[in-house]
Formats: C-alpha cells, structure tokens, sequence
C-alpha cells in the first residue's frame, strides 16, 4: 500500500494528469474509488478525463443519478458512481460497461460494487480528507495494476519536483 498527501487542488490535478500519461501507455486498471462527499474524487476523475486525448468533447460531471458517464476520450472513460447502488444489484447494461476492455472504468462508492463485479484488476484508491490535505491511500490488485501504480507514482513524482 502506498499513501499520497494532496495539499492543494493543483496536486490532485497532477495526480490526475499522472494517470492519464500512464493510461495512454499501460493497458490501465480500473479504479475503485472510496471515500467520504467532498473528498475530492470527482474533482480528481475530471482532472484525469481532461488530460486525455478527446478531452474537448467531454464534460465532466457526477453520474449520480445515471450511475455511468461515458467520455469520448482515449482510452474511453466510463465514470461510475455507485452511491445509489447501495444494497442493490447493478442492472445488466451498467455490468457489460464494467467488464468491457475498450473502457477505463473510474469508480466513486466502490464500496457499493457487488463483489461479484469486481475486476481481477484494479488499483483501489481511499480518499480521506483533514483540515489540511487529502489523504490518498492505494493498494493495487494484479500485476498490471501494480505496474500502472508504479507508473502513476513515478509521473506524480516527477510533476512536484517540477514545481
């Protein structure tokens, strides 16, 4: 497990940008996100689409009432948001988004995924915020989820010592 400080909305951003250059050189996992209203992980997913080739023809929003946004980007993202999810299955069109290849499934209320559902691939991402910063805890499942990490890490690393 690895952990990141975010200090400021400019670092999410950076992390976000990070995955993005990774996701267009490593076949990406799906990312299970986690944690609290607020915490930053829309913020984050919007900082990720824009950096994508396709960008200008997405507009970034909480699929909160349609659980699933798909952007036109490269690779294609499809942003789930599970909260509404809570103790239901998902339906079968909401499944088949999640388990086809050709898109890059970004989850917010990953702990609303049926177990059934979850990818053999993933890097599960736990947002918690302080006062201060956010708090992002990581653990990644498989080795292309390893790898993308490493990826992520090493890209965010060197976007903060550029600053």
């Amino acid at each position: 497990m690895s952990v990141l400080a975010l200090g400021s909305l400019s670092a999410t951003t950076a992390l976000g940008q990070a995955m993005a250059a990774c996701a267009q050189r490593l076949s990406p996992p799906a990312l299970l996100m986690r944690g609290a209203l607020g915490a930053g992980k829309t913020t984050f997913v919007r900082a990720v689409v824009s950096a994508l080739p396709g960008a200008d023809l997405a507009e970034v929003s909480s699929p909160s009432f349609n659980i699933v946004n798909l952007y036109p980007t490269t690779p294609i993202v499809a942003h789930f948001d599970l909260y509404r999810t809570h103790g239901l299955g998902l339906d079968a069109d909401i499944e088949e988004t999640l388990h086809d290849p050709q898109h890059w499934c970004l989850m917010e209320w990953a702990e609303y995924l049926p177990e059934p559902c979850i990818p053999t691939q993933y890097l599960a991402m736990d947002w918690i915020t302080t006062d201060e910063q956010r708090i992002v805890r990581f653990h990644a499942q498989g080795h292309d989820a390893h790898e993308f990490a490493r990826c992520v890490f090493a890209m965010f690393d060197n976007t903060q010592d550029a600053r």
